[in-house]
């Protein structure tokens, strides 16, 4: 009986069906023409291939489509949103999730949905943002470190106890944020 459903359909259910995951990032080409279908991809290669024939009801070739990240790792998908990812930037959004580490997807993801900084895949070096970043679960875990790495001088151990951590945390707030990347908390903060 299932057979007779899909049979009755006029598109073939290969076009809804998944492909099995890997480690790249799988994406949906949505046409912004309501009488064409999209489909799913994980190149530029197979977007380009997909698109380049792809006609709509009436027979005319689709050419715009909304981008979708659908499944892959949560810091790419991350890292989709951040760059704001079109049909003009896919390429490149598939370049650097090949060949960035996750500390700089993390540094490009938060110096542009953050600090307000703009990346250029062509020019801009993930490392050259100025951002200190701590994956850390609080400020006062950050104050705790701070203490721990002398940055407020030599504090003898015996007087580490009195020191008012939550105050520290509250007067790092000024100069520090949060946000959670993938899960993880991060705090960090723009130059």
């Amino acid at each position: 009986e299932r057979k007779n459903i899909m049979q009755k359909e006029s598109i073939s259910s290969q076009e809804f069906q998944l492909p099995i995951q890997t480690q790249d990032p799988l994406l949906y080409a949505q046409p912004y023409d309501i009488s064409a279908h999209g489909f799913y991809f994980r190149s530029l290669e197979e977007f380009t291939d997909k698109s380049s024939g792809l006609l709509n009801h009436y027979g005319d070739l689709v050419e715009e489509f909304e981008i979708q990240f659908i499944d892959g790792d949560d810091l790419d998908c991350e890292l989709f949103k951040a760059l704001s990812i079109h049909q003009g930037t896919i390429g490149d959004y598939f370049k650097t999730t090949e060949y960035l580490s996750d500390d700089q997807k993390i540094r490009i993801i938060l110096a542009t949905r953050e600090c307000g900084y703009s990346f250029d895949y062509s020019s801009d070096d993930p490392d050259g943002y100025d951002i200190d970043i701590y994956e850390l679960d609080s400020l006062r875990d950050l104050a705790e470190q701070f203490i721990e790495d002398g940055l407020f001088g030599e504090i003898p151990e015996n007087i580490r106890y009195y020191l008012d951590l939550d105050a520290i945390a509250r007067d790092l707030a000024m100069d520090y944020s949060e946000a959670t990347i993938a899960g993880k908390n991060y705090i960090f903060r723009c130059a």
